[in-house]
């Protein structure tokens, strides 16, 4: 069963074209007691989130598999023993992309200046001595905290345009993504030095326990007055208060958002913030989309098909995050 609106647009892929030999249901978009029902009679579901509702309907589910990387949406201990669960990727090169776009949307200060060019104002060096002019981004300093998929693809894609990079992750020891080679690596410990010394800071790390409100108050203290904060993974890993407060009072140059504290599937509205982010200037504001292209979701389309012939043929999956017990 699919309950993913996204990934319904890759029918084809998921599914062979209809030639995969499954008996295939399409819920996506439909109310959660609808697909809680549905799961009833589920081997497989294939979902970016499932309730303690539906995890508790699908006492015949062989294996759970997430659309995308995070499991913080999956009800993973309602589910039953049996059922394995696995995530997928593919989204790295297309969220490493939009860091750097949004990273140099800020450091141009394309924001404002399109803003004014709408209300008919030009607002350049070139008529105004007295505007600041931009950075480029080489040269500078980018500290990813988390090297994953994203993390990987951000430092491989930073150093290409000559930045430093340095990082942080839980196991500074773990053997590097292929093709990375950051100027630095340090475990968590490490990321107050990260954040004081990085003119970009990116946050890439999964949420959980340990890193909700992993950067707060004291932490965006840290941070050089005209550094730019990143933020692809989670909302709450970053204090929203703290962040307001800090944009707003010009103590860091700016920020780019894409994930949010709140979303519209959770009962929270469309907006997903209470602080007032959309007023200013030094904030880049996207609706959890930087993964959102063609590449990442074909990508997982014909992963997750493939796992699920492995599981009719009783071969291993692959990216398991949870074992059947």
């Amino acid at each position: 069963m699919l309950a993913d609106p996204i990934l319904d647009r890759f029918r084809a892929e998921l599914t062979s074209g209809g030639a995969d030999g499954h008996d295939w249901e399409f819920l996506a978009g439909r109310p959660d007691s609808e697909v809680a029902a549905g799961v009833l009679g589920a081997d497989v579901l294939v979902a970016s989130r499932v309730t303690e509702a539906m995890a508790a309907a699908g006492r015949g589910l062989r294996l759970v598999h997430v659309t995308g990387a995070g499991l913080d949406r999956i009800a993973l201990d309602a589910l039953p023993p049996g059922t394995a669960v696995c995530n997928t990727f593919h989204h790295g090169r297309s969220i490493a992309e939009h860091v750097v776009m949004a990273a140099l949307m800020l450091s141009r200060r394309v924001r404002r200046a399109e803003r004014l060019l709408r209300q008919g104002r030009w607002e350049s060096v070139a008529v105004d001595p007295g505007i600041a002019l931009g950075d480029t981004l080489a040269g500078r300093t980018v500290g990813v905290i988390g090297l994953g998929a994203i993390g990987g693809e951000v430092a491989r894609m930073a150093a290409a345009l000559g930045m430093r990079v340095r990082a942080v992750r839980r196991d500074p020891a773990a053997p590097l993504p292929a093709g990375v080679r950051p100027d630095r690596v340090e475990g968590n410990g490490g990321l107050p030095a990260l954040l004081a010394e990085s003119d970009l800071v990116v946050v890439t790390v999964p949420l959980t326990e340990s890193t909700a409100g992993m950067v707060g108050a004291a932490e965006l203290a840290l941070m050089r007055p005209g550094a730019l904060l990143v933020n692809v993974s989670r909302g709450p890993i970053v204090d929203e208060d703290a962040l307001y407060d800090a944009l707003a009072g010009g103590r860091i140059g700016g920020a780019a958002l894409d994930v949010w504290w709140g979303h519209p599937k959770d009962g929270t509205g469309s907006r997903g913030y209470t602080r007032p982010f959309d007023t200013l200037d030094n904030v880049v504001m996207t609706p959890h989309h930087s993964g959102h292209t063609v590449e990442t979701f074909a990508g997982r389309a014909a992963e997750i098909a493939g796992n699920i012939a492995r599981l009719a043929e009783g071969r291993p999956l692959v990216n398991v995050v949870r074992a059947a017990a």
